[in-house]
């Protein structure tokens, strides 16, 4: 009666092909996940490389539109900056710069004027001044405090006997415009906040006084 054992020879070949088989299954896997992997990494690589590009696309953006020049923005360069204690008969108003009081008016919104030797020395610190006439529709003055109110380094206030119904004002730079809606407010804002232009940029606009 033949003998259902296997010989030698066929163990040592049942074995090979099951070590070949599993060899070929390992590579199927390896294959799989080091291919999937890839494609992940190459995604995340990509997507990176998309929002990196995308920024630095909005910054030359953002660059470039504050190194165009703003319609109808008056520059006044050369403006003396000592620190007085008394009054100032400024040239304009309100006024672009010039002697100012050794402490300087907090941004913030106010609802009431300010007093214009501390304003002065928050532009110096490179603020924008938002100033408006108090006879502007409440809606507008309302928007004004919106804008205001989301950013820091921005003062807001009326100002009597303002000639234009809303003024933005810098260190040397002053816009005036009709009404809130006015795209050259947010412009100007983008331009000359924290601008170099200003004496003394990143300097405190905090700490000061209220009004």
């Amino acid at each position: 009666m033949p003998s259902s054992r296997m010989s030698a020879e066929e163990r040592k070949a049942l074995v090979e092909a099951m070590r070949s088989k599993q060899r070929a299954a390992d590579r199927r896997k390896a294959w799989w996940i080091y291919g999937t992997g890839g494609v992940i990494v190459t995604s995340i690589v990509g997507a990176t490389a998309f929002v990196v590009i995308g920024e630095v696309q909005k910054q030359e953006t953002v660059k470039a539109e504050a190194a165009r020049p703003i319609e109808g923005v008056q520059e006044f360069p050369d403006q003396s900056r000592n620190h007085i204690s008394g009054a100032v008969s400024y040239p304009r108003n309100p006024p672009t710069g010039g002697d100012h009081a050794p402490v300087w008016t907090n941004c913030d919104v106010y609802t009431a004027p300010v007093e214009p030797t501390r304003a002065v020395h928050s532009l110096e610190h490179g603020a924008v001044w938002l100033s408006y006439r108090p006879d502007l529709p409440q809606e507008q003055v309302a928007e004004l405090a919106s804008l205001a109110g989301a950013q820091d380094y921005l003062l807001l206030s009326p100002v009597t006997d303002q000639t234009s119904p809303i003024t933005a004002t810098a260190w040397g730079q002053q816009l005036s415009v009709d009404t809130s809606s006015d795209e050259r407010i947010a412009t100007f804002i983008k331009k000359y906040r924290q601008s170099a232009d200003a004496p003394e940029p990143g300097a405190v606009c905090s700490g000061g006084v209220d009004g």
